[in-house]
């Protein structure tokens, strides 16, 4: 008699660490990425800047096998999207981006800054990028956003300024010296834990 399984619920996954082969490859399989860090086309208008930063688990511990993935406008505030009927045809910029951190933690996206996008209500958002995390012992991915400490725009953001004061700082990244690289590290829990959003 064969064996009989009972029947139920199919047990949950979590969401990784198993991406790395099928989804963040970099060059190390004999696979085409088909995402990539580097989101500047050559017909990308806009300043050239570079994000970067490390990730953290609840004990403060770097996630070697995290998943970041980011959408965003372009340097006009049109997003690459159907939708967007203010978007240009003929550009390539598609403003998706998908990294794995490194034994590190860290990550890095070469990209343009973002430009002002509206709201549903049609009001003015400071520069922004939109950020899904995925990582092991996590049943669902978490969204957040990237902002710029140097955008004056950021007072009046509508969605920052849901955040409560004391923890706006983990939505912004800071830049760092004279050059075009700002730094944001993700917590996903503890003391310093980044703001996620219920979307």
């Amino acid at each position: 008699m064969p064996n009989q399984r009972p029947d139920g619920i199919t047990p949950s996954q979590t969401v990784g660490p198993y991406f790395k082969y099928g989804l963040t490859p970099n060059g190390e399989y004999e696979w085409n990425d088909a995402f990539t860090s580097n989101l500047v086309t050559a017909d990308t208008s806009g300043e050239r800047i570079r994000v970067e930063g490390k990730v953290y688990d609840g004990d403060g511990a770097v996630i070697p096998d995290c998943m970041l993935e980011i959408w965003q406008a372009d340097a006009q505030g049109r997003f690459s999207d159907p939708q967007d009927k203010r978007a240009l045809p003929n550009s390539s910029f598609k403003g998706f981006g998908r990294v794995g951190t490194d034994r590190n933690g860290a990550y890095a996206f070469d990209t343009i800054k973002p430009g002002v996008v509206p709201d549903p209500d049609g009001k003015p958002q400071a520069p922004h990028i939109l950020l899904a995390v995925f990582a092991r012992g996590m049943l669902l991915h978490l969204y957040t956003r990237i902002y710029f400490d140097d955008e004056a725009g950021n007072a009046g953001d509508p969605v920052l300024a849901l955040v409560p004061a004391d923890r706006r700082a983990t939505l912004i990244a800071r830049k760092a010296g004279s050059g075009n690289v700002y730094t944001l590290d993700v917590h996903l829990q503890g003391d310093q834990e980044t703001v996620f959003f219920d979307v």
